[in-house]
């Protein structure tokens, strides 16, 4: 335990020193003269030096954030109040570019017990028609997951993506996409990812493969016309088909006492021709669509998905299918617009107009079905399961690098697998500090 400590101080320590390198530079001003061409010091946002011509730039940013969550009924193993305070993210951001084509990004996620992952490793050509990137990134998929952490509208992504998570999924393996814009409205990205270890027993990739297509004939800051259309398929022999869904709750895995994050697709299980248990499925698809429309300060984005899990031929299962959709409603008080980025067909950064920042207010409603979930054992039919999910809450910008959010968060739930209380519903209220350098 107290070197598990040591290392996160370590860890923490060289996160800290270089956001107060990034801090410590706002006293720098001009250009820096070299013997090839003028260097450009920005220091807004992190730490960024360029050349005048483009060719080569570096920047150091990051993001931490900082949440609490408190949770009861179907979001805890025995029904009563739980709470839970974590680094849901503490990312060390690099990024640059060399050669004017060539893009890179190294992204180091800290975890609190000292230890580290790559969040992304990537390296971009840009000279051609289309970006061709290389490396460890997230698969393409949705809207939402296309925007980033720091700038989604609620604390935690729709729950939706639980029930088809590996379309996002890079898997510690290493990916190549093309991707690109034309027209001012169109963007479109094709990718395969290897997952890490995931080889069969004769050698063959289990690969993913995504596909996203992006029309938008409005794009810009405050008036956004948006819609997408997403494809992505796996290569698995077999797999277990099981469901498990945090309900927007992160802190249901965080407590690992009484977090409790519900089952609503059992493991799938039977006994093969060779007499060897072996999993049901063989076969995994998933269509989503996305659509988003801002006015001024005012948004609108809805995303659906439809997942189908092939079952083997004598296994006793039925093919299991999702059906899942989520619809949000933002607001900005104060009223600046949210960004926009036709380049990953995304939602960008609030950048607050005033000295007291800006005031967001937001509702989404999720809602999920998997069919033929499982089979009652009792009448001998297979079963659906539902889940839904409300949730209200406030961001507040306090500049370009300071956001507080806080969410509370309804659920209600059929036919899942409950906790010791035999919940189906639950409450929870989430809070987020946030610094992005």
């Amino acid at each position: 335990m107290i070197s598990n400590k040591l290392g996160l101080l370590r860890t923490l320590g060289f996160g800290f020193s270089a956001l107060a390198m990034a801090v410590s530079t706002q006293a720098i001003a001009g250009n820096v003269i070299t013997d090839g061409p003028d260097i450009k010091i920005k220091t807004k946002g992190g730490f960024e030096a360029k050349t005048v011509d483009d060719q080569f730039s570096f920047k150091i940013g990051g993001r931490i954030q900082a949440d609490y969550g408190q949770f009861d009924g179907v979001y805890t193993k025995n029904g009563k109040t739980a709470n839970e305070a974590y680094f849901r993210r503490a990312i060390l951001e690099l990024s640059g570019t060399a050669y004017q084509d060539w893009k890179y990004v190294f992204n180091l996620d800290f975890a609190e017990d000292g230890s580290s992952k790559w969040d992304e490793a990537s390296i971009a050509y840009t000279g051609f028609p289309v970006t061709i990137k290389v490396g460890r990134f997230d698969p393409d998929f949705g809207l939402e997951k296309a925007t980033s952490s720091k700038w989604i509208t609620a604390i935690e992504r729709s729950m939706i993506y639980d029930y088809a998570s590996w379309v996002n999924d890079k898997d510690d393996g290493m990916g190549i996409q093309l991707s690109g814009t034309a027209a001012d409205m169109f963007y479109a990205s094709a990718g395969v990812n290897r997952p890490k270890g995931k080889e069969d027993a004769n050698g063959k990739n289990k690969n993913t493969y995504n596909i996203r297509a992006v029309f938008a004939p409005m794009a810009e800051a405050g008036n956004v016309l948006h819609f997408g259309i997403n494809y992505a398929t796996r290569q698995k022999l077999d797999y277990d088909g099981s469901i498990k869904s945090r309900m927007g709750v992160r802190g249901t895995t965080e407590d690992k006492k009484n977090g409790h994050r519900p089952v609503f697709a059992k493991t799938g299980e039977y006994v093969d021709a060779n007499g060897d248990k072996a999993f049901a499925f063989n076969k995994d698809s998933v269509w989503g669509l996305e659509a988003a429309y801002a006015y001024g300060p005012f948004s609108a984005q809805g995303e659906y998905i439809s997942r189908k899990m092939g079952a083997k031929s004598g296994s006793g299962y039925k093919d299991r299918k999702v059906e899942a959709y989520n619809v949000q409603l933002a607001y900005t008080i104060t009223g600046e617009a949210r960004g926009y980025k036709l380049d990953g067909g995304k939602f960008d950064s609030i950048k607050p107009q005033n000295s007291y920042g800006a005031w967001e207010v937001f509702y989404r409603y999720d809602d999920a079905k998997v069919k033929k979930a499982d089979l009652d054992t009792t009448t001998g039919e297979f079963y659906n399961t539902k889940a839904r999910g409300h949730t209200l809450g406030v961001n507040w910008y306090a500049n370009e690098a300071i956001r507080v959010s806080a969410d509370y968060l309804k659920a209600k739930t059929d036919k899942h697998s409950a906790n010791a209380n035999d919940d189906r519903k639950g409450d929870a209220i989430t809070m987020r500090l946030q610094y992005v350098f």
